[in-house]
């Protein structure tokens, strides 16, 4: 979805690849089954540029910074109705008051790190999307690249504007 968009280039590195090697006004670091296999990502975190994290890669910018991960109730995926908490979030706001995901919640982040807020919640997920706005770093407990999300696309150009 990202890739497809007008005026975006994208290019997909593997984890291994180091930071330096990579010029880009903006990262996202994807999903993926397992903590133990991130292998570079958290040095992402300090190229100095916007960060989102969707599912495992919120899980890994939380885990990195100071929050705490761990096995959710409700395993496998599943639509999920979000409420969206800050309408003036630049990454989740727009979506207010509140939107239809695609998310997995076999691990989530029950503790967000110092200076995150919590963005988003869902009956079953007290942490469905958080943001530190002063280091433009922010992640998604949901996967807004697929059709079951509703809102997807808008995540994603919300994206684009605060790498702009």
């Amino acid at each position: 979805m990202l890739r497809d968009m007008d005026g975006v280039d994208t290019e997909t590195v593997d984890n291994t690849t180091p930071p330096s090697d990579v010029e880009a006004d903006g990262v996202v670091l994807s999903g993926g089954p397992d903590m133990d296999d991130v292998g570079r990502a958290p040095e992402y975190l300090d190229l100095d540029v916007p960060v989102l994290g969707i599912c495992l890669g919120m899980q890994l910018i939380a885990a990195e910074l100071g929050g705490r991960v761990e096995s959710g109730d409700y395993g496998g995926y599943a639509d999920v109705d979000v409420e969206i908490l800050d309408d003036d979030d630049p990454l989740v706001g727009s979506l207010a008051p509140e939107t239809r995901v695609w998310a997995s919640h076999a691990d989530e982040v029950v503790d967000v790190p110092e200076g995150f807020a919590r963005t988003a919640e869902s009956d079953i997920c007290g942490v469905e999307a958080i943001a530190d706005t002063d280091r433009d770093l922010y992640g998604v407990q949901w996967h807004p690249e697929v059709a079951h999300t509703e809102e997807g696309e808008a995540v994603f150009e919300n994206f684009v504007q605060v790498c702009d």
